[in-house]
């Protein structure tokens, strides 16, 4: 599960990090009022582990990294296409009138996405991200009806955990430095 370099790992959970809160925020359209101080603990410990990511990876930032110059552009190719799918199919789902699903949708997608980014990066812990937000998305819409509430909130606190689990992870991983 480890990264095979130690800035990948801490700038790892500087993404995951903030990227979790975003998740927790998107949970927070409508969650049920128990789920709020859990959303709300979710968010704030995420942008701290952003931010604690952040500064080991500016005291690392002359060791060495997965990217270069052809990981860097097939990166932003993964990471390009992986927008605009998002985006095509939120868009799909609007002009639909199914806006509700389009948390799901773009979950389904960064799980789907982060498949060749582990593997790109050389880091096991991603192809586990993958698979969990993956089914997180697969599973927002039955919990979210089974449970009466919204998809939002059922697929931004699953993924907002799976991400934090792994931005804190990938931050023990960074400070051990292995």
């Amino acid at each position: 599960m480890i990264a095979e370099h130690v800035r990948d790992a801490s700038a790892t959970a500087v993404v995951f990090g903030f990227f979790a809160s975003s998740w927790f925020g998107w949970a927070q359209e409508a969650p049920p009022r128990s789920w709020r101080p859990v959303l709300a603990v979710g968010s704030v410990l995420s942008l701290l582990t952003a931010v604690a990511g952040g500064v080991l990876t500016w005291r690392r930032w002359s060791d060495p990294t997965a990217f270069d110059a052809d990981t860097s552009r097939t990166f932003g190719l993964v990471v390009g296409i992986e927008f605009g799918v998002a985006a095509l199919g939120a868009g799909l789902l609007a002009l639909r009138g199914r806006r509700e699903l389009i948390p799901v949708w773009v979950a389904f997608v960064v799980g789907v996405h982060l498949f060749p980014v582990a593997a790109l990066l050389d880091y096991p812990l991603i192809h586990v991200v993958a698979a969990l937000v993956t089914a997180a998305a697969l599973v927002a819409v039955p919990v979210a009806r089974s449970r009466a509430v919204p998809a939002s909130a059922a697929v931004g606190i699953g993924a907002g955990g799976v991400l934090l689990a792994a931005a804190a992870s990938s931050l023990v991983i960074a400070l051990v430095g292995y």
